[in-house]
């Protein structure tokens, strides 16, 4: 009886999701429709949004777009190395074995979602930069630093996460749907610590001290401005309507973009640190927050074409432009086909 219930289990496949597997289909079915409808979001809302950049040349008037860009491609390329698993899930064979695979695509995401979180805080002191130092400000930052800065975070990245293979212990729980991820790569609360102190404690520090003293010193300018006006307007005879900073709406933009990609990290984080520290494991868990948090990258190009107008404009004219492109081959194709006749 015993063997035959592990002949069962070892023809099943592994499936962190065990809602996931049908006996019809052979694979894990709701793994893959997650992680499959993820990866298709990903890449083509990513593509659309690389392409809106290079087409809009207003969006690159703020220095900004270098990072937006940076986090664009790089939540492209989580988006493409997500085909990994996705491909796995439906029993495409691997180049190389289940171990070195699912530590590789470990190592990349956590690479590529630290390349995000490293450009959201850049992007936050640059915002705080203009604000405080608006006179130097372009002397301070120049495209050479920009790109200089930009070669940095991806180094920074990389170095971070690169003692994972040296037997440190597992950087995250992106390959935990290959068995081998799961099963025999442990977190190490040592490890854990590590990149808590060098990645994410750094950034969300940054971020709270440059966004606050952003709005406080926009708040500030606010009240100034209105006040300047309520005499004039007194000296006059006139009302006249209370503007607000300049920055701070592009600074709302930015900051939309920095907390909904620290709401979909949180549970991963938290739940990160309770695995490594308490030793408290669930499979579920550890699949729900990891595609949350990976589902960032998506969410990203939601707030781009919601919140800027700028890049809605772009996004008109590159619809506006390939709607125009295949109307007229659509009518050179109709003139051909009636010359023919």
């Amino acid at each position: 009886m015993n063997s035959t219930l592990d002949s069962d289990q070892s023809n099943h496949p592994f499936c962190l999701l065990a809602l996931g597997y049908l006996e019809t289909v052979s694979f894990c079915l709701l793994e893959a429709l997650i992680i499959v409808f993820l990866t298709i979001l990903i890449i083509s809302g990513n593509i659309i949004v690389i392409f809106v950049f290079h087409c809009a040349p207003l969006l690159n008037h703020h220095t900004t777009s270098y990072f937006i860009q940076t986090m664009a491609y790089a939540d492209l390329l989580v988006g493409v190395s997500c085909l990994v698993p996705s491909l796995s899930l439906l029993h495409y064979p691997l180049p190389v074995e289940e171990a070195m695979t699912c530590q590789v695509f470990g190592f990349v995401v956590s690479v590529l979602k630290s390349v995000s979180m490293a450009s959201l805080a850049c992007i936050s002191i640059d915002r705080y930069i203009v604000i405080t130092k608006p006179l130097t400000y372009n002397t301070l930052v120049t495209p050479w630093r920009l790109r200089l800065c930009i070669f940095l975070i991806w180094l920074y990245s990389a170095l971070v996460f690169l003692p994972s293979f040296f037997h440190w212990g597992k950087p995250g729980y992106h390959g935990d749907v290959f068995q081998w991820c799961a099963e025999s790569w442990h977190t190490n609360p040592y490890f854990t610590l590590f990149i808590v102190v060098m990645l994410y404690a750094p950034a969300a520090l940054i971020v709270c001290f440059t966004y606050f003293n952003i709005f406080r010193i926009c708040q500030q300018h606010t009240k100034e401005i209105s006040k300047r006006q309520a005499r004039f307007s007194s000296q006059n005879g006139e009302t006249g309507e209370a503007q607000t900073c300049p920055d701070k709406r592009y600074a709302m933009v930015l900051f939309r973009i920095t907390s909904v990609f620290y709401v979909l990290w949180l549970p991963y984080i938290i739940y990160f640190l309770l695995e490594s520290v308490t030793g408290f494991s669930s499979r579920l868990a550890s699949f729900l927050t990891t595609w949350l948090a990976i589902s960032n990258s998506f969410c990203n190009c939601i707030i781009y074409s919601l919140s800027n107008s700028v890049f809605q404009q772009g996004l008109k004219g590159l619809s506006g432009a390939l709607c125009t492109s295949c109307a007229s081959h659509t009518t050179a194709k109709d003139t051909y086909t009636v010359r023919s006749k």
